[in-house]
């Protein structure tokens, strides 16, 4: 009588004379040298930004003032004030922004991926990763000549029939429209992450399985009504993603805002008055060619700030993909 055993699974071990073990040991070293590279990288860059901007942080404003032109402590001004009034316009210029890009770029996504014909689509979708493509200082150039003229007759309206809502405020008695406003740049800034939103969400509407949109037409939808039932559940969380992605584009971006808002510090909510708000990104690109060693420390403390506020971003689109990881075109 004769018996059988079943196979045992292969260990490690079991390969290490294989002709190909060598192979397989120096790719598994090379994937996990690469992984673990990005985190040396974050860390290294992080340890960076606390080292140098902690001679800013620990001194006083009076102390720092001194030594700071751009601090001026008998305004009032602090380096931790400062850091809160540019946080406040990163954020609302970025918002603005995503309010903006988000329906625009959903739209697209969904004509490209399940309206247009095959060969419109394909060259819409080319059209859309070359405007990813376009440097910053082009949509700034851009928005200065061309955009700020055009909208300016337009905040005008709006502040005559809407200028009881703070939002848009007309500006103070003396001063007139420029249009260098935290509505241009926000306008800017949806312009330029319109290509990164669209490109994630039509590659999520594409990997929708097609069982679940046959069904649903089967069952006398309209296409709409398909894409409401099927596209929209199973690329949620990927409209999320492609959206915090879109939102840490505007976080960062620097020459656009720069050339096309007028500067300044304030937590006003008046989106058509210039001089009130300006970025991080922005604030330390005018101020770094005169600064001082001192000066870079508190130029480096902002960019701190940025990059916490970059990070929390991308951790907070993270946990919202993997809240529907298990039914999500997303992973």
């Amino acid at each position: 009588m004769t018996t059988t055993t079943s196979p045992q699974p292969a260990t490690e071990d079991d390969y290490g004379t294989h002709p190909g073990a060598a192979a397989n040991r120096f790719f598994k070293g090379l994937s996990t040298g690469a992984g673990a590279l990005i985190l040396v990288t974050l860390a290294a860059v992080a340890t960076f930004l606390l080292l140098e901007a902690w001679p800013a942080i620990t001194m006083s404003a009076a102390e720092l003032g001194e030594s700071v032109s751009f601090i001026k402590p008998e305004d009032g001004q602090s380096l931790i004030e400062i850091i809160g009034y540019l946080v406040y316009g990163t954020l609302l210029i970025s918002i603005i922004a995503l309010l903006l890009a988000t329906p625009v770029s959903i739209g697209i996504a969904l004509f490209i991926s399940h309206y247009a014909p095959r060969k419109l689509a394909q060259g819409l979708g080319y059209l859309i990763d070359l405007l990813a493509a376009v440097p910053s200082v082009v949509y700034g150039l851009w928005g200065v000549a061309v955009l700020v003229p055009v909208l300016t007759p337009f905040y005008q309206v709006l502040a005559d029939y809407l200028g009881f809502i703070p939002l848009f405020a007309p500006p103070e008695s003396g001063e007139i429209f420029t249009g260098r406003v935290a509505m241009s740049a926000g306008i800017v800034l949806a312009i330029m992450i319109i290509p990164i939103i669209t490109a994630v969400s039509r590659e999520v509407f594409l990997q929708t399985p097609t069982l679940h949109e046959e069904a649903a037409l089967a069952m006398g939808a309209t296409r709409w009504e398909m894409i409401k039932m099927a596209v929209f559940p199973f690329g949620r969380s990927g409209m999320v993603g492609a959206t915090m992605l879109g939102l840490g584009r505007a976080l960062g971006e620097t020459m656009a805002v720069l050339m096309i808002i007028g500067p300044g510090l304030s937590y006003s909510a008046h989106i058509l008055q210039p001089n009130q708000h300006n970025t991080i990104a922005a604030y330390i690109a005018l101020q770094f060619p005169e600064a001082n060693a001192l000066g870079v420390n508190s130029l480096i403390a902002m960019g701190l700030a940025l990059f916490l506020i970059t990070l929390l971003v991308n951790m907070l689109a993270r946990w919202i993909v993997s809240r529907r990881s298990e039914f999500s075109g997303a992973n």
